[in-house]
């Protein structure tokens, strides 16, 4: 007799976490979020795919998801889980591990794959990293995702943040505390969107090319998810970190109104 497997479903200390995250955010910042997430789909298996602008980004993420009714497992580098104390919370909750730059990176689908089998809600940086582009677009994606998704037939959804590289600069924890200090007098305005579904079901697992123009298309729609965030920002940033360098190599080739 076939034994079901139950779905996967976040521990209450994750739920515990995304309380504390948007306490977080709202001691920071303003939060505005637009958008939703199907109810039908909160529950997974779903792929959320969001922009990476700053290290501040998965706490708003957590709270913003948590106002939708989402506690997505997050896909994070492995440091972080080497870290005495949050590696071991990470783990209770559910998040999924990526070595990068090692020959266990690739372990890191099979466990996005087994999390998104098992009915969860997994939320990828696409990008694979903190974006370097000087107008803070996104940047051409790594394929993870678009194979990812190919290989479960889960639906994705693109999220878009703006506002956050305002509170927390990109070399924190240096220059951590004049960041939380000028985001407690200031209160900038931290803008999340979820967008529309993106549509990959003509793309076939396996195919030549066809994790390359899935992950094109998921940057395509994170891209357009961004524009009404920053409708007075369309070139550059106002806000700029003079301790985030620049790098033009992963430019996306696609920009708004493209």
């Amino acid at each position: 007799m076939e034994t079901l497997t139950a779905p996967w479903r976040p521990p209450l200390l994750w739920r515990a976490a995304q309380a504390l995250a948007r306490a977080v955010v709202a001691l920071l910042a303003r939060l505005e979020v637009t958008g939703d997430v199907p109810e039908h789909l909160r529950g997974g298996p779903l792929i959320l795919a969001a922009n990476h602008i700053s290290p501040f980004d998965p706490i708003v993420l957590g709270a913003a998801c948590r106002t939708r009714g989402v506690a997505p497992r997050f896909m994070a580098t492995g440091g972080l889980f080497r870290t005495p104390v949050l590696g071991t919370l990470m783990r209770h909750a559910g998040h999924l591990r990526v070595d990068r730059g090692t020959a266990a990176v690739h372990r890191a689908l099979d466990d996005a794959a087994a999390a998104v089998a098992a009915g969860s809600v997994v939320l990828v940086y696409p990008e694979g990293r903190i974006g370097l582009d000087p107008g803070m677009w996104p940047e051409r994606g790594k394929t993870g995702t678009a194979r990812l998704a190919l290989a479960c037939g889960a639906p994705i959804i693109p999220v878009a943040q703006w506002g956050s590289h305002e509170v927390l600069p990109y070399r924190a924890p240096k220059g951590l505390l004049r960041g939380l200090a000028r985001s407690v007098l200031r209160r900038p305005v931290i803008r999340v969107r979820f967008g529309d579904p993106i549509d990959l079901y003509d793309l076939a697992h396996g195919t030549p090319g066809a994790a390359r123009q899935g992950t094109d298309r998921i940057i395509d729609a994170i891209t357009d998810t961004l524009v009404p965030l920053r409708p007075d920002e369309p070139e550059r940033p106002r806000h700029v970190d003079p301790g985030r360098p620049v790098d033009t190599s992963r430019a996306h080739r696609r920009r708004p109104g493209g």
